[in-house]
C-alpha cells in the first residue's frame, strides 16, 4: 500500500497542514519550573523538520490553581513559560510545521503535595474526603467560571505567541471528561445529571475559548470512550448517543475531533469496521484524527509498568486503506514518532527497516 496519502496536504480555513501525521500530545516532565528549555525546542523542532505536519504539545497546564498532576509538566501561562512555547513555535514553523498546545486542567487527578502549590488539593464536579480531609474539592459555579476563564486566557495567549490552533484535553478522565463521565460527576445542578448537563461545562468552555480567539481559529478538541481509572468505560454505546453528545460540542466552535483509541483498528460499534474517528466524522461532519498504537506491534498500556518489552515497529496497511478511504483525514502518532524523531521521514522513504522499536527506556530522555 502506498504511503503517499499520509503525506498529502490538509488545508482546513487557516490551517494549511504539509502532511497528515500529526504528532500525539505525550506527557514528558522535562519543563522544571514550567517552562519550556532548549532540550524541549529542539524536541518539538526536529520533528517537524522530519516531516509531521501538525505538532500537539505535551498537556500544558492552564492559569488555575489546581491545574497541574505532575512534575516538571510545562505551565501555558506567565511570561516565562509563553516566551519558552514562543521559541517553540518560531524553531517548529521555521521547518514548515504547524503547532498547537494541548490546554490541561487534571481536575481530581491532583494529588496533595503536588506543585505549583502543594496545599492545594484535586478540583473536581464532587467533592471527595478521606479521613475526614478534602482532597477533591468539588467546584463550585465561581470555580467553573474561573477553569472556564483560564482555558480562554491560554487560548488568546496561543493566538498572541503564533501558535496555529489549539487542542482542549477533555479526555481520559481529566477535569474535562470527570464532568462527562457519571462515576466521577455526582452533581445535582445543571452541570449534573444527564449527558447533556454532564456536558454543559465543556460546551461552555469551548463556546467561552472560541469568543477569546475568533471565528478562524482552529479548535481541536480530544476526547476518549476510555478513562485513565477505567480502560473499558465507555461513554456511549451507540452510533445514536455518540451522535447527541458530539452535536452540542461541534456547535459550541470545535473545528477538528481528536479521537482518542487505545487501537486505532479496533471497531467502535457493532455492525461497522468504523473506528471512532470515523464515527465522529461521519456524525459531525467534521475533519477527525484518528490515534492509538499508529506503527507499533504493542499499545502503550504494557509500558505504564516496568517492563522489558519492546514494541516493534508494525505495517501501516490497515491505516493507509482507512486513510484511502476517508474514514478519517488525520493521523497521530505518538511513542513510535516519541522514541523516533525521523519516524515520518522513513516511512515517506520507505525506510521502515530504520526505524527504532519502543522501549520503556525512550519516557527516560528527551532526543
Amino acid at each position: 500500500m502506498p504511503v503517499q496519502a499520509l503525506f498529502k496536504p490538509f488545508h482546513l480555513g487557516a490551517l494549511d497542514l504539509p502532511t497528515r501525521v500529526v504528532m500525539a500530545p505525550m506527557t514528558r516532565s522535562f519543563s522544571p519550573g514550567g517552562v519550556p528549555n532548549s532540550k524541549v525546542i529542539e524536541y518539538y523542532r526536529r520533528r517537524a523538520a522530519a516531516g509531521v505536519g501538525l505538532i500537539i504539545t505535551e498537556g500544558t497546564t492552564v492559569g488555575h490553581v489546581a491545574s497541574n498532576g505532575y512534575p516538571n509538566v510545562p505551565q501555558f501561562f506567565g511570561e516565562a513559560p509563553l516566551a519558552g512555547w514562543k521559541k517553540v513555535v518560531d524553531a517548529v514553523h521555521a521547518e514548515g510545521g504547524k503547532i498547537v498546545p494541548q490546554l490541561w486542567h487534571v481536575g481530581s487527578v491532583r494529588r496533595i503535595g503536588t506543585e505549583p502549590d502543594a496545599s492545594v488539593p484535586g478540583y473536581g464536579p464532587s467533592e471527595k474526603l478521606k479521613d475526614g480531609q478534602v482532597v477533591v474539592h468539588g467546584m463550585t459555579k465561581q470555580d467553573i467560571q474561573d477553569v472556564i476563564a483560564a482555558f480562554a486566557q491560554a487560548a488568546k495567549d496561543a493566538q498572541s505567541i503564533g501558535m496555529d490552533g489549539v487542542e482542549i484535553h477533555g479526555a481520559h478522565g481529566y477535569l474535562i471528561d470527570q464532568f462527562f463521565w457519571e462515576g466521577s460527576n455526582q452533581r445535582t445542578d445543571e452541570y449534573g445529571g444527564s449527558l447533556a448537563n454532564r456536558s454543559r461545562f465543556a460546551i461552555e468552555l469551548i463556546q467561552a475559548v472560541r469568543a477569546a480567539v475568533g471565528e478562524g481559529f482552529p479548535i481541536i478538541f480530544r476526547f476518549s470512550q476510555w478513562k485513565q481509572q477505567d480502560y473499558t468505560a465507555r461513554l456511549v454505546q451507540t452510533p445514536e448517543a455518540l451522535g447527541e453528545f458530539l452535536k452540542p460540542l461541534s456547535d459550541a466552535g470545535v473545528n477538528i475531533f481528536h479521537c482518542s483509541t487505545r487501537r486505532f483498528w479496533e471497531p467502535e460499534f457493532d455492525g461497522s469496521e468504523l473506528n471512532l474517528a470515523g464515527w465522529t466524522r461521519k456524525l459531525t461532519g467534521k475533519p477527525t484524527i484518528t490515534v492509538g498504537s499508529v506503527g507499533l506491534d504493542g499499545e502503550f498500556l504494557q509500558f505504564m509498568v516496568n517492563t522489558d518489552k519492546v514494541a516493534q515497529p508494525a505495517s501501516l496497511e490497515n491505516l493507509l486503506e482507512r486513510l484511502n478511504k476517508e474514514e478519517f483525514d488525520l493521523v497521530a502518532v505518538g511513542r513510535a514518532l516519541l522514541v523516533d524523531p525521523d519516524w515520518a521521514q522513513k516511512v515517506r522513504e520507505g525506510r521502515e527497516q530504520d526505524i527504532l522499536p519502543f522501549s520503556r527506556e525512550a519516557l527516560m530522555t528527551l532526543v
